[in-house]
């Protein structure tokens, strides 16, 4: 069974075809998906997802390029929302972004933090969201040395993994590692632990090979655990098998 640890179904793309797409996930082999929230609007809609699903389950959280237009009053919401329901498995995604320029850094670090400490008093594990901004996240990650942590849709290099994984992270990895220029996660996919790997395809973005160009969507999360499987040497159901006892055991399903 293949578990898509993170795809944003709520997304407004999948609104002509949603339950079309949701039904024909069994027959792919994905037998659970994890939907996090990036806005408040998305959090609610992953909520509703996860009610109507057996197989599917929330997480709820506050993307950082929201950090200067929150609404009021975030957290109290956020704190409902993740105890409306008990498929709600985490915070998230959550964490910070300086890609796109200008970057006001002190709100993002704020929203960030003030998210992980939600995290922390909930007692949920949380879903980290990183780009162009590794020091900083690591420094906030370090502060909550014992809050289980998924780095997704990981884009470091070597050196960021092993820290990650000397922390207690683990690490998820997306259709981008199908890339026909995406050398540098050979050698990552061959170090990492085997109990810290998880397999997303954060849908409906980063379509892997060989629908790469197309919209993508939890049934690719195959193309994304065969990939691994080859670069590592692995049997592709049994590293299926481990990747979704991994994650299964992280959200607590």
């Amino acid at each position: 069974m293949l578990f898509d640890t993170h795809a944003h179904l709520d997304d407004p793309v999948f609104d002509g075809d949603r339950e079309e797409v949701i039904a024909s996930l069994a027959s792919y082999g994905v037998g659970l998906v994890l939907n996090p929230g990036a806005d408040p609007e998305g959090c609610v809609k992953a909520v509703e997802l996860a009610e109507k699903y057996s197989f599917i389950y929330a997480a709820v959280g506050i993307h950082p390029e929201y950090a200067e237009r929150l609404p009021e009053n975030y957290i109290e919401k956020l704190r409902a929302l993740a105890k409306s329901s008990e498929k709600v498995k985490a915070i998230g995604e959550i964490g910070l972004d300086y890609h796109y320029k200008p970057v006001n850094k002190e709100a993002q670090i704020a929203l960030f933090e003030s998210q992980m400490e939600l995290a922390k008093e909930l007692r949920l594990p949380v879903i980290i969201h990183t780009r162009d901004a590794y020091a900083d996240t690591l420094g906030v990650l370090k502060k909550y040395p014992t809050l289980p942590k998924v780095v997704h849709c990981f884009s470091g290099n070597l050196e960021n993994a092993k820290e990650l994984v000397a922390m207690g992270c683990h690490i998820s990895f997306t259709g981008v590692i199908t890339f026909k220029n995406a050398v540098k996660f050979e050698e990552i996919l061959r170090f990492m632990p085997r109990d810290r790997l998880f397999f997303e395809t954060d849908s409906p973005y980063l379509s892997p090979e060989p629908v790469r160009g197309t919209r993508n969507d939890p049934r690719n999360v195959r193309y994304i655990v065969e990939k691994a499987a080859q670069t590592i040497g692995a049997d592709s159901e049994t590293l299926a098998a481990v990747s979704t006892e991994n994650a299964r055991r992280f959200f607590g399903i």
